[in-house]
């Protein structure tokens, strides 16, 4: 009888010490963290924002050819503003005028309160760019180059090495500063590029073809970039032929064809209820139907 009695005894005390140390480590595990909200995208750039850049009837002719025909464009701070056409609709030819870089026939180009042609100097000031087919000191390193776009807009030679690294580390630089600028592929020239247009923390950024030969990862990194000086007040003016890109990134848009404008306003304005590659297709004329190629399927073996 003992025994049994002091087997039931031994069993209970088991289980009790097992409820117990169940409950201990019940009350000692750490609840779980609630889900944590995704962060909201940011917001759109306010309609009634200051003007940063505006453009006024602005022409421009090469002989007998119309590049540009009076175009008009307003583009407010905060705004990342694409500017999109199909090959020699007069993008270049547009923004190459709005940066003082080719003189127009006719119209104006204000930055903040200033024209850029009558005050080029303080225009300039507020101003990065990245032109198409940039010429740069390609005997020079990246490193040396960023140093000498920094100075040269009256940074301080401590300030342009070290905005020259920190754009570096941002547009992932750091293993091509050593080297000559002419080694460069087509997407670090890019990259480098876009670093100088940003060296003095301009206003506005006039970039053409920005990511033209840059690699995603690079491409997303730099948007991010953009995306942060946008934020912060700053002023992006970007062509792209990449029409899916320029949909993620640009809070307005403008189509060009023939040098004149045929769509202007917020991206959902010029969507139109579609895709923008669609609205672009159809603003610049659809899609030709491919005839007289059979030969192309016969094949020459």
């Amino acid at each position: 009888m003992k025994k049994g009695g002091g087997t039931k005894k031994s069993t209970a005390t088991k289980k009790s010490v097992a409820a117990t140390q169940g409950a201990t480590q019940q009350r000692e595990s750490p609840a779980p963290a609630p889900p944590v909200p995704a962060s909201p995208p940011p917001p759109a750039p306010r309609r009634d924002a200051p003007v940063v850049l505006r453009v006024e009837g602005l022409r421009k002719r090469f002989g007998r050819t119309t590049a540009v025909d009076g175009i008009d464009l307003t583009v407010r701070r905060g705004e990342i503003y694409g500017f999109v056409g199909p090959n020699g609709a007069g993008k270049t030819t547009s923004l190459s005028m709005m940066t003082g870089l080719l003189r127009p026939d006719g119209g104006s180009v204000v930055v903040g309160e200033d024209d850029v042609w009558r005050s080029p100097e303080e225009a300039k000031r507020a101003l990065g760019v990245l032109p198409d087919r940039m010429r740069l000191f390609d005997r020079l390193t990246g490193a040396q180059m960023l140093y000498y776009c920094g100075v040269l807009h009256g940074l301080d030679r401590h300030t342009a090495r070290s905005r020259s690294d920190d754009l570096a580390r941002a547009l992932a630089l750091e293993g091509a500063l050593d080297r000559p600028v002419a080694d460069y592929s087509i997407g670090m020239i890019k990259k480098v590029s876009l670093a100088a247009a940003l060296i003095h923390s301009p206003r506005l950024l006039v970039l053409d073809e920005p990511f033209e030969g840059v690699d995603p990862v690079s491409t997303a990194q730099a948007i991010d970039l953009l995306r942060a000086y946008a934020r912060a007040g700053g002023t992006v003016v970007l062509s792209s032929h990449n029409m899916d890109l320029v949909e993620r990134v640009c809070d307005a848009v403008a189509v060009i064809v023939g040098g004149a404008i045929l769509a202007e306003g917020s991206l959902d304005e010029v969507r139109a209820g579609s895709s923008l590659e669609e609205r672009f297709v159809e603003l610049a004329g659809g899609r030709t139907a491919v005839e007289g190629l059979e030969w192309l399927t016969t094949f020459s073996d």
